[in-house]
């Protein structure tokens, strides 16, 4: 590569970097005319690129900045005044230069591209956009006549910063007299405030090197063999007793993890380079649909491994197409739900636990939920059984099927079938997770969770069927242990799923060794792991044989052969040189749920409904009341507290709805109820039908087990009949009575299909 060739590598990069700027100066400009700072930077930029354009020879190129200068030039001298047109055009013009860049990039050339259209119209908003001279308001001093004329600096003074800055001092005036003893910093500030500008920051110029990427995927890759090498040397001198070993050993792990982190942190770049081309995808899209929409961010600085980067840049940019189109409304439909005409759009970034947190919230409509079903229907996605026995965050959660869409028409922004499905695809190639969250008429937020770097990662080393596995350590919430007299009772089965109540809530279980088709070699009397993993937004816990250590992986990828199984996201060498695949959690909660609603379809299908699974439970001192189960979607333990009374019923505040409650005491009329220990847990029993729930309050489930054959046909108030059961007489409720007490309209649906 020869001189000018470096020269215009170094122009594409410096200006490619330029335009990203510019696109989120103009749009923020647009917004806040009056920031002078803003405008100056741009025109400065725009005059770099024509400068070094004509320097280069590119004639095209510099014909299209020269007309954007010129009409930047009126502006900044407050000729002009600065709106939605103009704003129209530069960015029509920073879109060309974009272009006219790629083509050099290729070709080396600019092309034969005809820009006089452009040209044409950058020169008429010259005279459209033009002002009255009373209406202009006077361009603020320059610093180095406000210098002189205060008496603070001489003309020989100005004279001599503006020769350093000639010959490549890129400080500000103020800074080099500051240097010079002339100023005192406080004066600078002050001058600079009365000019209506601000002290830009110091070039980090002098103190950056570029690096080509490929360079740094290759440190990356030696630096992970590094440390696989590292983790073999010190399991293998641990055990060799050798001080002299030992210390060496220790010594070189802690150069390759230094080594490690300084890599990585080459690799970081803040999530900043994909955030700030948001502005401009909004105001283009607002302009397509007649919208207007304000960004706001938070977190801006927080650093991801270049990877990830360019991984999750598709993925935001989408999301937030969709939430200007489908999720805030338009003007008339704001004003008319009390809301500002303008819109809102927040991203939000945040460290948690290892892993980036990322949130894309809007202050629109939200998600229709009906209109959600009635397309999953339409679409053959999800019957209409199916549907009516979802919750609402499973009917969220159908956006991510593939081909889902609810726009009605297609569009250049939307309704082509290619969406959410693509989104939490890319998420989850990338070991991430992505979680919807919907508000009708409030908004809806989409929450992602990645890992810092795909490279190297934290992950627990398990075994199950004889084999080692790793589990991302992102996806860990707990460990638990259980004892082999206590796993056979603490380990129920509800719907022939296998659960474990962790605290209040029930944890669906999934056996490892069965998922992959092991045979498990945990003894009887060995104790019984629980891995609590979290995949998008639920818990799961991951049965395993035993549990070894935790320790950072180098993550190789899989071979095409392994890698349609799907249960696996890579591979890696563990110290004693062993392979070991690592776990997908997302793919093994999708597949393990997936697998639990065909079971449970199957099972709903070949009994219809007639479970003779039922929960004992205490009512009064002596009287037990079995409660049938089939139709039971939850088992809640729950605060006494977090019923709350509205009128004369009792109401509970269940993932994000209000359901009604009903207590079996009540609905068996029984004349002396149980002594129950008023800050004791409440046992609830959730059934749910369609979009109806309700709770109802038992006083103690002392166990679930098959109802009896023997039975007799005594009833009473929401009593069904009489059984036997483990040899004592057992009260069987009345489901639908106690049913129809918290909620009379619950079988409402069933009733208008009957008719």
């Amino acid at each position: 590569m020869n001189d000018m060739d470096e020269i215009v590598q170094e122009f594409l990069l410096e200006s490619h970097e330029n335009l990203d700027q510019l696109d989120r100066d103009l749009v923020a400009l647009e917004r806040d005319p009056e920031s002078r700072e803003r405008l100056s930077s741009i025109f400065r930029t725009i005059h770099t690129i024509k400068g070094t354009s004509g320097f280069l020879a590119f004639s095209e190129l510099e014909k299209v900045t020269h007309a954007g200068e010129s009409l930047l030039s009126r502006l900044r001298d407050g000729k002009l005044h600065f709106n939605a047109e103009v704003t129209t055009g530069l960015l029509a013009m920073v879109d060309a230069v974009r272009r006219l860049l790629a083509e050099i990039e290729q070709t080396g050339v600019e092309g034969e591209h005809d820009h006089t259209e452009l040209i044409s119209e950058l020169t008429a908003l010259q005279e459209s956009a033009a002002k009255t001279a009373a209406e202009v308001a006077p361009p603020p001093p320059r610093l180095g006549d406000l210098l002189i004329k205060t008496g603070r600096a001489t003309e020989e003074d100005i004279h001599f910063a503006i020769r350093e800055q000639e010959i490549g001092d890129r400080r500000h005036i103020g800074e080099i007299l500051v240097e010079q003893g002339v100023l005192e910093p406080g004066e600078v500030a002050e001058m600079l405030g009365q000019q209506g500008d601000q002290l830009p920051q110091r070039s980090i110029y002098e103190s950056t090197l570029r690096v080509d990427v490929a360079l740094l995927d290759e440190l990356m890759n030696l630096v992970g063999e590094l440390v696989l090498t590292r983790n073999q040397i010190v399991s293998t001198i641990g055990g060799a007793g050798d001080p002299v070993l030992l210390r060496a050993s220790q010594r070189l792990n802690t150069i390759a993890s230094d080594l490690q982190s300084g890599v990585m942190r080459a690799r970081m770049q803040q999530i900043n380079i994909v955030w700030q081309k948001i502005p401009r995808v909004v105001r283009d899209i607002c302009v397509s649909v007649g919208k207007t929409v304000a960004v706001e961010m938070e977190g801006q600085d927080t650093e991801l491994d270049k990877t990830i980067i360019e991984a999750i840049n598709a993925p935001l940019t989408h999301i937030v197409r969709n939430a200007v189109d489908h999720g805030i409304e338009t003007a008339d439909v704001r004003l008319a739900a009390g809301k500002a005409v303008e819109g809102r759009i927040k991203l939000s970034a945040r460290h948690e636990s290892g892993s980036v947190t990322i949130e894309i919230s809007d202050d629109g409509a939200g998600i229709d939920l009906d209109r959600v079903r009635a397309t999953a229907q339409k679409k053959g996605l999800a019957s209409g059984p199916e549907l009516a026995a979802m919750t609402e965050d499973e009917i969220v959660a159908l956006v991510f099927l593939p081909g889902f869409s609810t726009a009605e028409k297609v569009t250049n922004v939307s309704g082509r079938g290619v969406g959410m499905d693509v989104v939490r695809n890319n998420i989850e190639k990338i070991g991430g997770a992505i979680e919807l969250r919907t508000e009708r008429t409030r908004g809806t937020t989409v929450i992602i969770k990645i890992p810092l770097t795909l490279a190297i990662m934290p992950a627990l080393s398990v075994t199950s069927g004889g084999h080692r596995y790793a589990i991302p350590q992102i996806n860990l919430l707990e460990l638990i242990r259980l004892e082999a007299d206590d796993a056979s009772t603490a380990i129920q089965t509800i719907h022939d799923a296998p659960v474990f109540r962790l605290r209040d809530d029930l944890l669906p279980l999934v056996y490892l060794h069965e998922r992959l088709g092991l045979s498990s070699l945990r003894a009887a009397k060995d104790p019984l792991f629980i891995a609590v993993l979290q995949a998008e937004d639920r818990e799961f816990g991951l049965v395993v044989d035993a549990v070894e250590d935790t320790q950072e992986i180098v993550v190789k990828p899989l071979q095409k052969q392994l890698s349609g199984i799907g249960l696996f996201a890579g591979a890696t060498v563990f110290g004693d040189g062993s392979v070991s695949l690592i776990i997908d959690v997302a793919e093994m909660a999708h597949q393990a749920r997936r697998r639990a609603a065909v079971e449970q379809t199957a099972t709903a299908t070949a009994t219809a409904g007639a479970s003779n699974r039922v929960l004992i439970t205490n009512i009064g001192p002596h009287r037990r009341l079995a409660v049938p189960i089939g139709g039971v979607t939850r088992l809640e333990q729950l605060p006494p507290a977090a019923l709350e009374r509205v009128g004369d019923r009792e109401m509970l505040q269940y993932h994000g709805t209000i359901i009604p409650m009903a207590r079996i005491s009540d609905v068996v009329n029984d004349s002396q109820p149980m002594t129950v220990d008023a800050d004791a847990p409440l046992q609830v029993v959730v059934y749910r039908r369609g979009r109806r729930t309700v709770g109802l309050v038992v006083n103690e489930i002392i166990d679930i087990v098959e109802e009896a054959d023997i039975s007799v046909a005594i009833s009473g108030v929401g009593v069904e009949r009489t059984l036997v059961i483990g040899e004592q007489i057992t009260e069987l409720l009345d489901v639908h009575a106690a049913i129809v007490a918290a909620d009379p309209e619950f079988f409402a649906d069933d009733i208008a299909g009957a008719a």
